[in-house]
């Protein structure tokens, strides 16, 4: 299954660790940090051009991270997973 981010971005259901409101977790000085060293990492995949609303955590099946920043909310992206998402 797939979740679709918004634009034309799509990743795989599977690979998604975690959800986050952007709002509520960058009031923690170990989230900013932890989003600023993926962005010098080049670990950073802003999906759109709208100010991001939520970020994802992926990890494909080498163990890669990578952070995708989404125009969507964490609630929208939610309810996208539990409806299955959908097959290609």
């Amino acid at each position: 299954m797939y979740l679709h981010l918004g634009s034309s971005v799509v990743i795989r259901q599977r690979d998604v660790v975690g959800i986050f409101d952007l709002d509520n977790t960058t009031s923690s000085r170990i989230t900013r940090d932890f989003l600023t060293q993926a962005q010098r990492a080049g670990r950073v995949v802003t999906v759109g051009d709208d100010l991001p609303k939520s970020f994802l955590l992926c990890r494909d099946g080498a163990g890669e991270t990578t952070v995708y920043l989404s125009q969507l909310s964490s609630a929208t992206l939610l309810k996208r997973m539990e409806s299955g998402g959908f097959t290609v």
